[in-house]
């Protein structure tokens, strides 16, 4: 029986364990882990204009086929009812015995089907083919351009997001150093050597540190909600927003801009293509069969059945006269093309001169942080000690410690500005690493 009630409690403790760990599981399970690169392919997947890959695949799809049919042979069905003013007359005046000659009606009468079979289209077909790949190309590729404007969108909410999160971390170490500085007014209040008005300006200061705690929460929230729309992905204050690491930045320009313009620049060379196809004749094989008056018979007036065949040549030679300056035209476009993209990468370039200079900035500073929260601290410290052995009123106190965490957050907010500038520049560069 003592073994049995043993066992019971036993079993009874680890129930009771396992629902005091199972909120704890809970918690664990809600929290996300998001880097800067999960949330740059995130935004990207997520972003509704992404839909539109598919339906340009979709339009190059249909305009090949469509042009591929073009070998198939073609079926046409025409009629047509004329009256003329006159009609053919044989001038025999003599008549021949067994032999009388034809006299035709001025309203002729016929209808017909016609199929036509390509045999040599002079490249049209297979240049109309790769123009519609060269759009899909081309609308593909000012997709990607369209998308890249996220990556800075991103930075903005998730570098915003992360220095707020910093700076919360640092408003509980400040506001340890002020609870800390209440307790020693406590004890020097309780020994009779302070008053009660240096407590009650530590728990004043105290009060202003959790308000400030409160704002933060609430821009962090902010921040997490707009990112969470980006991201398809409910981001809240569980969510750990993991610090990137120190960017390797390459001044080489991979914009998706580049691409985009060499790739206009290709449809050029077809639009050159399809001028040599229109100056090229063109052979086609047909079949025709119909019925009219007149047939094929001119010496019967009567309707009849008919048929005929063989090989149609058209050879327009009209664009001979606009061939000079469709080329010029092609040619002054390809310029455009480069003048647009020499415009972009001068503009980058400008871009790219601005941010190395905030990166030099962000690393100046940060060596002097370093120095100035090193000097404020031993500050601090030192009015800390005064403070416990009552030669330092609580005001002052207050006024170093607020110093200090003064330096702290320069030091935070130039680190993430640090971090911030330096994928800022990826992006201007092209060089994101997703």
């Amino acid at each position: 029986m003592q073994k049995l009630t043993v066992w019971l409690r036993n079993i009874s403790l680890q129930v009771f364990m396992l629902f005091c760990l199972l909120p704890i599981a809970k918690i664990s399970a809600q929290q996300t882990h998001i880097t800067i690169n999960e949330a740059y392919q995130l935004a990207k997947q997520n972003y509704p204009l992404i839909k539109q890959r598919d339906l340009i695949s979709k339009t190059k799809e249909y305009s090949v086929d469509n042009a591929s049919k073009g070998y198939l042979p073609v079926f046409s069905i025409n009629g047509q009812a004329t009256y003329q003013s006159a009609v053919t007359n044989f001038p025999f005046s003599i008549p021949i015995p067994g032999f009388s000659m034809p006299s035709y009606n001025k309203d002729q009468y016929k209808i017909y089907a016609e199929l036509n079979q390509i045999i040599y289209d002079g490249g049209v077909i297979k240049n109309q083919k790769q123009v519609a790949e060269s759009n899909e190309i081309i609308q593909q590729q000012n997709l990607e351009v369209a998308l890249y404007a996220l990556y800075d969108r991103v930075n903005q909410l998730f570098f915003g997001a992360l220095l707020i999160n910093e700076q919360l971390k640092q408003n509980e170490l400040l506001n340890k150093n002020i609870q800390n500085g209440i307790d020693k007014a406590k004890a020097l209040l309780a020994n009779g050597t302070a008053y009660r008005s240096s407590v009650d300006e530590l728990s004043a200061q105290l009060l202003q540190t959790e308000q400030s705690r409160v704002e933060l929460k609430s821009a962090k929230k902010a921040f997490l909600d707009m990112l969470s729309l980006f991201v398809n992905n409910q981001l809240d204050e569980n969510t750990i927003l993991e610090k990137p690491v120190a960017a390797i930045l390459s001044d080489n320009i991979n914009r998706p801009e580049i691409l985009f313009y060499d790739y206009q620049k290709k449809t050029y060379d077809l639009q050159d293509d399809l001028l040599k196809t229109q100056i090229r004749p063109k052979f086609n094989l047909f079949v025709q069969g119909g019925y009219g008056r007149p047939g094929l018979n001119m010496l019967s007036n009567d309707f009849s059945l008919y048929s005929i065949g063989g090989l149609k040549l058209n050879w327009n030679l009209g664009s001979l006269y606009t061939l000079k300056n469709q080329k010029q035209l092609i040619d002054i476009n390809r310029k455009t093309i480069d003048v647009q993209k020499e415009t972009f990468l001068f503009n980058t370039s400008i871009t790219q001169k601005q941010q190395n200079s905030e990166l030099a900035k962000y690393l100046e500073l940060l060596k002097k942080d370093e120095s100035i929260i090193a000097l404020r601290e031993s500050v601090k410290n030192a009015a800390a000690a005064q403070l416990e052995n009552g030669v330092l009123s609580a005001h002052d106190y207050i006024t170093q410690v607020i110093a200090e965490d003064q330096v702290r957050q320069n030091f935070i907010l130039h680190t993430i500005q640090l971090l911030q500038a330096q994928y800022n520049y990826q992006n201007t560069t092209g060089n994101i690493k997703k």
